[in-house]
């Protein structure tokens, strides 16, 4: 069964707005674990709008299940990841005043950028993905930097999905194929939804892992986080 990691940066976002502590991140961390999350997601950002350095100090001890933190790799990236040592490390090609992750690694042109990157990770015995669009000549580059993973961006999926499910899932079935030959495991996540993740998952051979937040936190608001975490489960579900 495909895992499921709760992308927690929206609880950070709340919080943020009041100040003080309420919602606790590292509670509905613990929270999301208790009800079933096979993992916990964060993506710390230099502006620390959401999700703060602080906080994956404080998580990484406490979470019992995968540590999976997200960003772009500069320097103080680099050094936090290293010391934190979480279970898998997704880098992303985001821009410092990104709003949200727009688009994949292009893995031929920052092939040596990634590779000495991920070199370093490595050697700190933290298994690697990159964010990476959904097509197939970027596989075989993306496994040329020693990656363990690649994480199939998934907003041109959700977008196109109504109008056309089987066109939009077309690219995504190749490139995951590509990614298989290439020795590459699969994990995916953006604008994956209630709606549209049991077909991506019904599709998409030797999926791992999903990354889901937005969507998740926003489903919470009316199902309660228990049992939307169980609905999202339920979707992985062969």
């Amino acid at each position: 069964m495909t895992k499921l990691s709760v992308n927690i940066n929206k609880i950070a976002t709340l919080r943020n707005s009041r100040g003080g502590n309420v919602p606790n991140v590292l509670k509905v961390a613990l929270d999301c674990e208790r009800f079933g999350a096979e993992g916990i997601t964060v993506h710390p950002r230099p502006d620390e709008r959401h999700i703060r350095m602080s906080d994956v100090y404080e998580l990484k001890p406490a979470i019992s299940t995968e540590f999976n933190i997200e960003g772009y790799p500069s320097v103080p990236f680099i050094e936090m990841v290293c010391k934190v040592k979480p279970a898998q490390v997704t880098l992303v090609p985001d821009a410092p005043d990104a709003i949200t992750s727009n688009a994949g690694w292009d893995t031929i042109k920052y092939k040596d950028f990634l590779k000495e990157i991920i070199k370093e990770f490595k050697s700190n015995g933290i298994r690697t993905s990159i964010f990476i669009d959904p097509v197939e000549d970027q596989m075989k580059h993306a496994a040329q930097t020693d990656t363990d993973r690649i994480e199939l961006y998934t907003e041109a999926y959700a977008k196109n999905y109504i109008g056309g499910k089987e066109l939009a899932i077309a690219p995504y079935i190749k490139a995951a194929k590509a990614a298989i030959d290439a020795g590459l495991g699969i994990n995916a996540g953006h604008d994956l939804s209630l709606d549209n993740l049991k077909y991506f998952s019904d599709h998409i051979p030797e999926l791992l892992e999903v990354s889901i937040g937005h969507a998740l936190v926003a489903d919470a608001l009316y199902f309660g986080l228990e049992n939307t975490i169980q609905m999202y489960k339920r979707q992985l579900m062969k």
